[in-house]
């Protein structure tokens, strides 16, 4: 099942990495380890993700399992989806999904 979690601030980036890290049984040690890089520079970049670049962010969602989703309107620009944290399941629509193919 994929739970989505909007994300408006900056502020709600660090409980969702830590959250997914968690979620997958991972260490900081584990996720820095798949990127290549120390772990402290990776528990830097979960302490302040705001300061990340999004290149940065995108391969630690990957390691993490997470696909982002923007979306525009009332319901958030961004969101964290993954199968492998609980919570409510919220649809998402966007043009691609209401566009026949």
């Amino acid at each position: 099942m994929n739970t989505v979690y909007p994300l408006k601030t900056l502020s709600q980036l660090r409980p969702l990495l830590i959250g997914f890290r968690k979620a997958n049984g991972l260490t900081q040690k584990d996720v820095s380890e798949r990127l290549g890089v120390t772990q402290q520079t990776y528990a830097r970049l979960e302490a302040n993700p705001g300061s990340a670049s999004m290149g940065r962010l995108f391969k630690v969602l990957t390691v993490l399992g997470v696909d982002v989703v923007l979306a525009s309107g009332p319901s958030g620009l961004f969101c964290a989806s993954s199968s492998t944290m609980e919570g409510a399941e919220k649809p998402i629509d966007s043009p691609t999904r209401r566009e026949k193919w």
